[in-house]
């Protein structure tokens, strides 16, 4: 059984190297995972999501190398 971890922000922007406001425009073009609601004011991402975004962009720059 996989266990799912939800992240807030700040991690996600730590794991990615992304700014804010990078990640909300990647996110409306349809090119990274879109936030889950928590609570009334607060969203998070899958843990699972964020690695699987990291996976592919490693994968699509070693294509190209």
């Amino acid at each position: 059984m996989t266990t799912q971890t939800i992240i807030r922000i700040n991690q996600v922007k730590e794991r990615t190297g992304l700014s804010r406001s990078t990640l909300y425009t990647l996110i409306k073009e349809g090119k990274f995972a879109p936030p889950i609601p928590i609570g009334a004011r607060a969203v998070g991402w899958l843990s699972s999501d964020i690695d699987a975004w990291i996976d592919a962009r490693v994968k699509a720059s070693r294509a190209h190398a």
